[in-house]
């Protein structure tokens, strides 16, 4: 991209205090805008054999959200992004954002009901969808299985669902096989009926305070919960992230993680802010990440998860890369395991972490400045301009530093509440400005943060917060099953599965196979339960289940085979 479109960003962008036809820095638009006039030429994106600058990510984006405008997006309107991660999902969240819509995240894993309830949950009503996922996952055919109007339905139709009576539009990328729904070439058909100048018109009205993504968080109920997150929020986090890890335009940062998760925003929006290359992942692959981070010199591995990490350092080929351009890697996990992996990266600061959706991801970070096994033991220290404090469960008093209590966060990084959810939303923020994390852990007298577990029924697989009633209840609907428990062990691979008891019907007979062949196709193949048992009685207090002896009674034995069940079923689909 040459100095007129570099020159073309610079003129877009305004200081935050200024108006007219410019673009707020602490919007997404704005930041990219930025970005590209900082280091238009330097690598913005890299995923497989394509690479964007931070110069063709904003005019790409720009022509983008020419084509949203053209297919009837506007501000407030909300775009669901149902795909792997690719170049096309990046160019729709900054297309989306920079018009002023919601760019609604959903989970690439989920199923069919979990669709079917939050696109209408999440009122979305221009829906995403990326072939890239074939033969892994289809989302057409998802689709069509829980909404049976799309059987025959055509582009040059419109869009009436029952189901969902706020979609107006689907599209797909990337599908080969397409012949009657919108394809890319059809949605970018679009943008000529929409000028340059009505589309960064558009972004020009966009303020840091307008909602930006709505990011799917699960919780104690069954249901998960759409977090609200402002361009505010998501510009100062990158912004604080860039700092912690000391990131400029020389920082190439590997991040697998899929684009749904908080785990990838932020880190992407770190890069906005310092000019550092992101390169990615459509799905996780050991050996591939390897030759990455060999390859492209990267300075900091944002892997996040035992399971990521340690499938590198098993992997084959790890102790023949030359990994020495790294500086920093992230993982949480016990201590021990994190040691190992300073171990693994000699000359590597392995940074720690604390965080949730609802306070724009991870607000707690190791300091690079600490000493290494301090980074191992604590979850680090809050960024600048936040708070967080352990609170007594019953009292809601402030506990003294290093006794445990539920932690909450109060600043600028909370998040907007819960998309058409007020009783919940009231549930976690305070009056006086607190956000109630529903987790277990201590501060102490430097404000370092340690995290110690879930006071909610959480689940935490592969990275993924899971509500256990959300498993329970759909156990619940085979036919068999009269009551479902379900609690969290641990896994070598997965860092928690859920383990399942069952008490049948009167009368019923089923086998641990066949209730776990009921979640497949039904529910994300990463919630369908490891261990099944069945009971007759239950370990209870005057009222309840008491989970905690279930879990004392756990015995690891005859694990499920989950890939085996869902195998067969990809391959029919």
């Amino acid at each position: 991209m040459g100095a007129t479109a570099l020159n073309s960003a610079a003129e877009l962008v305004a200081a935050p205090q200024g108006s007219g036809a410019m673009l707020h820095l602490q919007t997404v638009g704005g930041a990219l805008a930025a970005a590209a006039t900082r280091w238009g030429d330097r690598d913005a994106y890299l995923i497989g054999e394509q690479r964007l600058t931070y110069a063709q990510l904003f005019e790409n984006a720009i022509d983008w959200a020419r084509a949203l405008i053209g297919l009837g997006v506007g501000p407030g309107d909300h775009v669901g992004l149902l795909m792997p991660n690719s170049v096309e999902y990046l160019l729709l969240f900054h297309a989306a954002t920079m018009i002023g819509a919601r760019a609604v995240t959903i989970n690439a894993r989920y199923r069919d009901d979990d669709l079917l309830y939050v696109i209408d949950n999440a009122d979305v009503g221009f829906l995403f969808i990326g072939g890239q996922a074939l033969p892994h996952t289809d989302y057409r055919a998802m689709l069509a299985r829980v909404y049976p109007e799309l059987a025959e339905w055509r582009k040059c139709e419109p869009l009436q669902l029952a189901a969902a009576p706020k979609l107006r539009s689907i599209v797909n990328l990337a599908d080969p096989r397409e012949d009657a729904w919108p394809q890319e070439a059809d949605f970018l058909a679009g943008a000529n009926s929409v000028s340059r100048g009505d589309a960064l018109t558009c972004a020009a009205s966009v303020g840091p305070g307008d909602t930006c993504i709505m990011m799917f968080s699960s919780g104690t109920t069954s249901r998960p919960k759409a977090c609200m997150l402002s361009h505010l929020n998501i510009s100062l986090a990158g912004q604080a992230l860039a700092k912690r890890f000391r990131m400029s335009e020389r920082d190439r940062i590997f991040n697998p993680m899929p684009f749904f998760h908080m785990s990838t925003m932020l880190p992407l929006a770190a890069c906005r802010a310092s000019g550092a290359a992101f390169l990615g992942q459509m799905h996780f692959n050991a050996g591939l990440a390897l030759e990455t981070i060999e390859c492209e010199r990267v300075t900091i591995s944002y892997t996040s998860f035992p399971t990521i990490n340690s499938a590198m350092t098993d992997h084959a080929d790890f102790p023949r890369r030359d990994l020495s351009s790294l500086r920093v890697l992230h993982s949480v996990g016990p201590a021990d395991l994190l040691r190992r992996y300073v171990r693994a990266f000699p000359g590597t600061y392995i940074v720690n972490a604390y965080g949730l959706t609802e306070a724009t991801g991870v607000p707690v970070w190791s300091d690079l400045d600490d000493p290494q096994d301090l980074s191992l033991v604590t979850s680090g220290k809050p960024f600048e301009g936040l708070d967080v404090k352990a609170f007594d469960i019953e009292t809601h008093a402030i506990l003294p530093p290093g006794e445990n209590g539920e932690l909450w966060i109060r600043g600028w990084s909370l998040f907007q509440g819960y998309y058409r959810d007020e009783k919940r939303t009231a549930e976690a923020l305070t009056g006086d400005g607190w956000l109630r994390t529903g987790d277990i852990g201590s501060v102490d007298e430097s404000g370092r943060v340690s995290y110690a577990g879930r006071l909610k029924d959480m689940l935490k697989i592969g990275g993924e917060n899971v509500a256990a009633i959300e498993i329970e209840n759909y156990l619940c609907t085979h036919p068999a099953v009269q009551i479902a428990q379900v609690i969290a062990v641990p896994d070598e691979h997965l860092f928690e599965v859920a383990a399942a008891f069952i008490e049948l019907r009167p009368g019923a007979a089923a086998t641990a196979e066949e209730i776990a062949r009921h979640c497949v196709g039904k529910i994300a193949s990463f919630k369908i339960p490891r261990y099944i048992s069945f009971v007759s009685e239950w370990p209870m207090s005057a009222t309840k289940i008491q989970k905690f002896r279930l879990a004392q009674d756990f015995r690891p034995d005859g694990k499920i085979d989950v890939r085996a069940l869902v195998a067969p079923e990809q391959r029919a689909s």
